[in-house]
């Protein structure tokens, strides 16, 4: 996924001081404290360090790598995983493939010339980010460049007081996977629009959004089994054409299709080029986020096949008639729909079912368990059309059932209630739109947690992670799920 635009940062001194202040009435634990939690509560702020100089960027097991120093060090290592990479160009952008080392969400070639890693950097913080061995759902790659990345900046630099990882959407989701992996180094983690809800639910919303394009608009649409990356692109460019004719067809019924398909799977209202202020608005947001998610059934699933064997991803469990809700209902009935004729509709066309082994593998490659060892600090666009703000209360309710409530804080970001489609949303709507300030802000409120013990209770932490935080937000179920 492309590196999301951000807009304006916070001060790094500002941020400590406000940080500092919400912290200075959390006492220390009375009971004493192990080697390993002194050196992560440590306040050193100059802590010795080797430059790595010329080796600070090079390739380990095929993943480029780079590293960042600052000039004072303040020991925390924050090792950035970064987002889902197509194996090759692909929809909606098709912008050529990319193979950079990353070392924050901002850098788009290692070199954390951004602000955002400029003021990381300045704050005393080291970085580092790699590419993965390979593009597309490659998340146990993303893992053993994490693992691989860490040992060699201890190595070449020295090893670090503590170490925060952190990533963005399939980012997210390995930066999870290390932190449960290796709880004997992460110290904390920051998972940000992460696939946080499981690799099974999110393809399989994806197909349940091919399918009702297929049954309802372009028939055409092949669902899986594309036999090469021009099949999969080809299928898209022929759904996309489809999927934009129906939504300006209001009296033939392609509307309220369109408002029914985005339904079924919950897909927001608002994205990052449309506020959804008014109906015409909501419409261009729900073909901007049908367009995004078939863009990763059609390419992203051929990789998915290729690497996994075969298609991982069903429906002929789903209960599509449950997914649309009163309210829903009305507003596709102002469109001009009838729900019940396109359930009907819905209803005739022959459902899909996962390959067992391939379903089976797709798991092995990373779902997050919910053991939380670490503080974990998540942060969501409350409108994502990618990776929609539910992953969060499926992994919550796994973390739940785990016992470990006490490990994990989510944050959710409202976007403007309004904005021009030129300037597009600054934060809040959209995939991953966060500003530098947000992004900054979800480190240095990390760090207090973890080096200082001060839960980050969202009102509480507001004014550190700036405007756009809702502290009242709460995601609802996943799409199927609300009956449960």
């Amino acid at each position: 996924m492309p590196a999301p635009h951000v807009t304006r940062g916070v001060p790094v001194a500002a941020a400590g001081a406000a940080l500092a202040l919400l912290l200075s009435a959390c006492g220390q634990a009375s009971t004493p404290l192990s080697d390993r939690q002194q050196e992560v509560r440590s306040t050193e702020t100059n802590v010795k360090m080797t430059d790595c100089a010329s080796e600070c960027t090079g390739e380990l097991d095929g993943a480029k790598y780079a590293i960042k120093l600052p000039s004072s060090w303040n020991g925390t290592l924050l090792l950035y995983s970064h987002g889902y990479r197509f194996a090759a160009p692909a929809p909606p952008s098709f912008d050529p493939v990319d193979t950079d080392a990353q070392v924050s969400s901002t850098d788009s070639d290692g070199t954390g010339s951004d602000p955002l890693s400029a003021s990381l950097l300045e704050a005393g913080y080291a970085l580092a980010g790699s590419s993965y061995k390979s593009n597309g759902w490659a998340t146990a790659d993303g893992v053993k460049a994490g693992v691989d990345l860490r040992a060699h900046f201890v190595k070449l630099v020295g090893t670090p007081k503590r170490t925060y990882v952190w990533g963005d959407s399939l980012g997210g989701l390995v930066s999870q996977l290390l932190a449960e992996a290796h709880p004997d180094w992460v110290d904390g983690a920051a998972p940000m629009c992460g696939v946080l809800g499981g690799p099974t639910r999110n393809f399989d919303t994806a197909l349940d959004v091919a399918f009702a394009v297929k049954a309802l608009i372009d028939p055409q649409l092949k669902l899986t089994g594309y036999t090469d990356q021009q099949d999969a692109t080809a299928n898209w460019e022929h759904a996309s054409a489809a999927v934009q004719k129906a939504a300006a067809d209001v009296a033939g019924g392609g509307t309220a299709k369109v408002m029914f398909i985005g339904s079924l799977v919950d897909a927001p209202t608002a994205t990052a080029t449309y506020d959804g202020h008014d109906l015409p608005s909501q419409v261009k947001a729900r073909v901007e986020a049908l367009l995004t998610a078939l863009a990763f059934g059609t390419s992203g699933r051929y990789e998915l096949e290729q690497r996994v064997g075969g298609n991982p991803s069903g429906n002929s469990d789903a209960d599509y008639p449950s997914r649309i809700d009163e309210a829903e209902t009305s507003l596709i009935g102002t469109v001009g729909g009838k729900v019940e004729a396109l359930q009907q509709q819905l209803a005739a066309a022959p459902r899909v079912s996962a390959d067992a082994t391939a379903r089976s593998a797709f798991e092995k490659l990373g779902d997050p368990t919910g053991k939380l060892t670490v503080p974990t600090l998540t942060m969501h666009t409350e409108q994502d059309p990618l990776v929609l703000v539910q992953n969060e209360t499926v992994f919550e309710a796994r973390v739940r059932e785990a016992k470990r409530s006490d490990k994990l804080v989510q944050l959710y970001i409202a976007p403007p209630k309004t904005y021009s489609e030129t300037a597009k949303a600054p934060y809040g709507a959209g995939h991953c739109r966060f500003s530098d300030g947000q992004r900054l802000g979800l480190v240095n409120v990390l760090d207090g947690w973890v080096r200082r013990s001060a839960y980050p209770v969202p009102a509480g932490v507001a004014s550190l992670i700036g405007e756009g935080i809702d502290p009242a937000f709460a995601p609802g179920q996943w799409p199927g799920d609300e009956s449960s």
